[in-house]
């Protein structure tokens, strides 16, 4: 490891490090049991063909390039600790920071689909965040739905040439905002509003998130840009290689 890359693996470990010293909430995803079987399930299959794609795609990054791997590593960490950042919000559910679209922005989202899960699993066995009867759910959410909008906006950023960094920030926002519209509807379907059904639930939920989850979502696209700029400067080489960065003509 050469000493520009130490730097960047000790600047980012310490600003991680830093993020994850904050009393604990007793809040967490979409909770173990909330949901009725049914939704468990579909979830879960839903997310199968996304979670093989994740694989591929990382496999494939890996073998093209493999200096890579210390950012893969770094990108699953991120989304560790910033998602472990809870407010409670509503019965049930949290407001939390998703960290994936750091990940959507350096390896595309299939990628992100297999690190969220690995984090999810990790997160509900050993933080009780979130549980394994709706890992499939909070999968589908925060790991497959909103890396798919960040990174979505991020191309469309870029086609209309649109400055670098607010690019990125504009799509770890709203990557995190939709993740929360999707939690929403997961919730609203499993238990619809008697009077008005699945509209109204999803509007009573989106309602009950946005006071946290709007600030929540700016702090989190600042960060990303703040990242994206460390290893810029200290991993030049391997953002090259990932395709982020273009190589300076001489």
């Amino acid at each position: 490891m050469s000493n520009k890359e130490k730097k960047m693996v000790t600047v980012i470990s310490v600003y991680v490090l830093t993020l994850g010293i904050v009393p604990t909430a007793n809040a967490m995803h979409i909770m173990e049991g909330y949901l009725p079987p049914m939704y468990c399930i579909l979830w879960g299959v839903i997310c199968v063909p996304f979670l093989i794609a994740g694989y591929l795609s990382i496999k494939k990054a890996l073998s093209e390039n493999r200096k890579s791997i210390t950012i893969l590593a770094m990108a699953g960490a991120f989304i560790f600790v910033i998602s472990s950042l809870k407010i409670p919000s509503v019965t049930g559910s949290c407001s939390h920071m998703t960290g994936t679209g750091l990940g959507a922005i350096l390896f595309g989202p299939s990628a992100v689909s297999i690190l969220g899960i690995i984090v999810l699993i990790f997160q509900a066995i050993l933080l009780a965040h979130g549980g394994l009867t709706t890992l499939g759910a909070n999968t589908f959410s925060m790991a497959i739905a909103g890396p798919f909008v960040s990174y979505g906006i991020y191309k469309l950023c870029q086609k209309l040439k649109t400055n670098r960094y607010v690019g990125i920030f504009l799509a770890a926002t709203l990557g995190d905002l939709f993740t929360y519209c999707v939690t929403s509807l997961q919730l609203a379907l499993a238990y619809p509003s008697q009077s008005g059904g699945i509209s109204t639930s999803i509007v009573k939920f989106l309602a009950v998130f946005a006071p946290t989850q709007l600030p929540l979502s700016i702090i989190e696209g600042i960060l990303t840009v703040v990242i994206i700029m460390c290893l810029e400067t200290y991993a030049k080489s391997e953002m090259i290689g990932l395709g982020v960065l273009k190589e300076e003509k001489n």
